[in-house]
């Protein structure tokens, strides 16, 4: 939705909203209550997760609705894309979306991840993934080997066909990974899916939806999406020697 609000706003040129504009000589203590009517004057339905004072000078960043922007203090504008520090030569915005990534998976409980992991795990990234997609089942395919290398996968669910169909019913895919949530040997049945085996239809309280919904929050678009210890994105497939080198690298780095 908001992908959709920010295409139209820049291809149009229009400034965020006359309500916000109107209020530009606010003072510095209402700057945050000006950018948060700015956003929500796109639509009502944009639902913001975070407003901080931004390194750029005059301008907050903005999390909502799975993407990252810039607003000046005032409303008036909007940025969309990498800021960049020239100093330092890193990516701001890139660096913010991982603390924001690594925070919100925190709140995730194990419990409800379904989880591949060695014995003394040496590293462990988070995957949002379908039990269908092609490039899903390509990488759980190699689980024995990264448990090997010392990696913990962590699972959380992300039916690429979304919740519901527009007609308001439970999508096929959905359905599966409820099953599969629900199932007496989650690991087993996890991986009987990975291999196209349908699980049984189950239902309990579980969280798919959740998980779904978390996934847009942090901006997930597709599956599989593997995201590092420090919140970082590291890719979709990515096969074993080459996540190995990507976990010790975040590793290093204190990630």
């Amino acid at each position: 939705m908001l992908k959709k609000l920010l295409l139209a706003v820049v291809a149009s040129g229009f400034a965020l909203g006359a309500c916000a504009a109107d209020e530009g000589g606010a003072a510095n203590a209402n700057a945050e209550q000006l950018v948060r009517k700015a956003v929500k004057s796109l639509s009502a339905q944009v639902e913001i997760d975070s407003v901080t004072p931004a390194r750029l000078p005059g301008f907050y960043q903005v999390i909502a609705s799975g993407h990252l922007v810039y607003v000046s203090a005032d409303g008036k504008y909007m940025l969309n894309g990498d800021l960049i520090d020239l100093g330092s030569k890193s990516n701001l915005s890139e660096a913010a979306w991982a603390g924001f990534r690594k925070a919100e998976l925190a709140k995730v409980p194990a419990a409800q991840r379904i989880v591949f992991a060695p014995a003394n795990p040496k590293y462990t990234v988070t995957v949002f993934t379908d039990v269908n997609c092609g490039y899903c089942r390509a990488l759980h395919e190699h689980i024995a080997e990264f448990n090997k290398e010392g990696i913990a996968v962590e699972y959380l669910a992300w039916p690429r066909e979304g919740v519901t169909t527009t007609a308001g019913n439970e999508t096929p895919t959905y359905k599966e990974m409820v099953s599969v949530w629900c199932a007496a040997d989650r690991k087993a049945a996890f991986t009987a899916a990975k291999e196209g085996k349908a699980p049984k239809p189950a239902s309990c309280a579980n969280p798919v939806k959740d998980q779904f919904d978390l996934g847009l929050k942090l901006g997930v678009n597709g599956t599989p999406t593997i995201i590092g210890s420090d919140g970082m994105v590291l890719g979709g497939y990515v096969p074993p020697d080459k996540l190995l080198k990507m976990v010790q690298k975040t590793a290093a780095s204190g990630g």
